[in-house]
């Protein structure tokens, strides 16, 4: 079954809801850089997930992540949501590179 924490959301499948984490604002020789010109953040932490996908034989997969998880992300990968005045990212669990200890 679905867990989440502080968004009201049930992902479905292998998929999985990341709050991105803001990167430390940083000017680079004395210049102030503009939000369209940062980086979109590739870390986030897991605030829900999937049940797991469904193997050929129809027995569930478990999912890798849990809620709580830092996790590291491809730059590209998901779709970028509003849930409650909040910006999140829903991507499968497959685009997820690594769980940050």
């Amino acid at each position: 079954m679905a867990k989440a924490a502080a968004v009201n959301v049930s992902p479905l499948a292998d998929r999985v809801v990341v709050k991105p984490l803001e990167e430390a604002e940083q000017m680079r020789g004395g210049l102030y850089i503009p939000d369209t010109a940062k980086e979109k953040p590739s870390q986030g932490e897991v605030v829900a997930v999937g049940p797991g996908k469904l193997s050929d034989e129809g027995a569930r997969l478990e999912m890798d992540v849990s809620v709580g998880d830092k996790v590291l992300y491809g730059k590209y990968s998901g779709t970028d949501v509003t849930l409650e005045g909040e910006e999140y990212l829903i991507l499968r669990e497959s685009d997820i590179l690594a769980i940050v200890s």
